[in-house]
């Protein structure tokens, strides 16, 4: 029986587009896990972008016990979470043409590196830009999106184009438009945002994919152990000492 609750609804809610997920993006996923692991093994460098709380889910794959090592955070001044003041300011940086291209000629992204671009709206130029350019540097792309968003909004980049018109390969988180699971009648507007749940779930699919796809090859993948184990420590200095050159959280 279902719960009425609203907790209980909203777990209801995440759990079933947790399942749809599975069933629907399931090659998708399969896809995105072996781009990157076919980027590990050629020798190049894994990065992840998201801007407002959808960098909330890149953040979750970067220096994390049980991931992979090599994942590192493309950072926005000002976009990353909600650490800027006033919060709206990151809004609003989300839609300046040319930041994008900007942070791309400042950062260590190069050809035959994979990105991971994460917007729930894929709608503003600062995702669509980064698309562009990254693939334009010869950087493969993936886009973790709604895509819903294509179809009943309208682009904020001057093309008119959306983030998932710009990628190698798409994963759909399928978060309906407004991002809000719950309505309640003495309630006037729509509550309980499941996007964060969603995306990083997903992302972690990949994540675990690619792994596989490592170890499948004769590659020992480069993942990291928690601290808090015995020999933890000592694990990480060892996978960072070997990747070195291809992790940039730590310099």
């Amino acid at each position: 029986m279902s719960d009425r609750r609203p907790a209980g609804q909203f777990l209801d809610a995440a759990i079933g587009l947790l399942a749809r997920l599975r069933d629907e993006e399931a090659g998708p996923i399969t896809a995105a896990g072996t781009l990157l692991a076919d980027t590990v093994a050629a020798g190049g460098r894994l990065f992840a972008f998201g801007a407002g709380h959808s960098s909330l889910a890149a953040q979750d794959v970067v220096y994390r016990a049980g991931g992979l090592a090599l994942m590192n955070l493309l950072t926005v001044p000002g976009v990353v979470g909600v650490d800027v003041m006033p919060a709206p300011l990151g809004s609003a940086l989300e839609r300046v043409d040319g930041l994008a291209t900007a942070v791309l000629d400042s950062s260590p992204l190069r050809a035959g590196d994979a990105l991971v671009i994460i917007s729930l709206s894929g709608r503003n130029a600062l995702p669509v830009e980064m698309a562009l350019a990254a693939r334009a540097r010869g950087v493969q792309v993936i886009g973790v999106t709604s895509v819903a968003y294509a179809a009943q909004t309208t682009s904020r980049h001057a093309s008119g184009t959306f983030l998932k018109d710009h990628c190698d390969i798409v994963l759909d988180s399928k978060i309906a438009v407004g991002d809000a699971e719950l309505t309640l009648d003495h309630v006037p507007a729509p509550f309980a945002p499941a996007s964060t749940v969603v995306t990083t779930a997903l992302l972690q699919a990949v994540m675990a994919t690619t792994a596989a796809a490592l170890a499948d090859r004769g590659i020992e993948p480069p993942l990291l152990r928690s601290g808090n184990v015995d020999g933890g420590h000592e694990w990480n200095s060892r996978v960072m000492e070997q990747y070195r050159d291809r992790i940039f959280y730590r310099h």
